[in-house]
């Protein structure tokens, strides 16, 4: 496969993943600040996103609205949701004979529906409703992909792309947490810190898994191991490395090589299929996630350099 060909399928993963993502994160960030009526909740994720410099140079006035604008609609922003869908459309485009008919349309479809959604103004209930939307459409395009396209490099690829954004959007949420702070008066463990942590939960709608495993409160060490260790939820960032170490498995019997991004992957996945949640506490969440996140980056530059790059 070309190098060409398989980073259009790996982005477009990427994309896809991102507009579902970006959907959950603004459904919660909107809950909590319906609840708290302040704002440091989506100022917070704009931080964890490292989107808090290129939203504040082109909106000022930093309004809750605006940032459901920039996150949304804004084209402009390359995380909103709608850049997210239009690149996904453009790389499948160019791609479209590794693609099934089923995965094409429904792709296509949603960037013909997303034109009508980019006038309307998103305030009140129609957040929630674009919000619905983009998340039914990503479905149907996750869905297509899983149901439909032979395992074959395309898919590999495709699967990377996938894991890769998710582990990174998966522990900017969790590390969103540390960004927000409680109204003054509140204590850590009272009423809205339990809220704020539910709803990390509902970012990977994951709160009913939570009580289906633990039976408990809302915890934030059960939580970070729920998010970070458990290797049957599907976001968690164990399953997500044991996911691209598997698809890399798959490339290098393929091609008949390894390289350096499997090598990556496997010291990456070791150390989360091995890792206790005590030991993230002692360190500091903020301080692994950070970590994570650099490790995820630099294994998708690698696996960029590998496979995706003309050498």
């Amino acid at each position: 496969m070309l190098s060409s060909t398989a980073g259009n399928i790996y982005w477009m993963g990427r994309y896809i993943e991102r507009a579902t993502n970006t959907a959950r994160m603004l459904e919660a960030t909107n809950r909590m600040w319906l609840m708290a009526g302040g704002s440091r909740e989506w100022q917070s994720l704009a931080m964890a996103f490292g989107l808090d410099e290129n939203f504040e140079k082109k909106y000022p006035d930093r309004a809750v609205g605006d940032f459901v604008t920039f996150m949304g609609v804004d084209s402009s922003n390359p995380s909103s949701i709608a850049a997210s869908i239009q690149a996904a459309r453009y790389n499948a485009r160019a791609e479209r004979n590794n693609l099934t008919v089923s995965v094409w349309e429904y792709l296509n479809e949603a960037s013909i529906q997303l034109r009508s959604k980019l006038d309307k103004p998103l305030i009140g209930s129609a957040i929630q409703d674009f919000l619905d939307w983009t998340k039914r459409q990503m479905i149907l395009v996750a869905g297509a992909c899983e149901t439909t396209l032979l395992r074959d490099e395309a898919y590999h690829f495709l699967s990377l792309g996938t894991y890769i954004e998710r582990a990174d959007n998966t522990a900017r949420i969790l590390d969103s947490k540390y960004h927000i702070l409680l109204p003054q008066g509140e204590k850590v463990g009272g009423g809205v810190d339990y809220y704020q942590w539910t709803e990390i939960l509902n970012c990977i709608n994951a709160l009913r898994t939570y009580r289906r495993v633990y039976s408990s409160a809302v915890l934030p060490w059960r939580v970070a191991e729920l998010m970070i260790l458990r290797s049957d939820l599907p976001r968690s960032l164990h399953f997500c490395l044991t996911q691209i170490m598997d698809n890399l498995d798959a490339l290098a019997q393929i091609y008949g090589t390894r390289h350096e991004c499997h090598r990556l992957c496997g010291v990456l996945a070791s150390g989360l299929r091995y890792g206790k949640v005590d030991d993230i506490f002692k360190r500091g969440l903020h301080e692994f996630l950070v970590e994570f996140i650099d490790k995820n980056n630099d294994l998708g530059v690698e696996i960029t350099r590998n496979y995706l790059i003309n050498p």
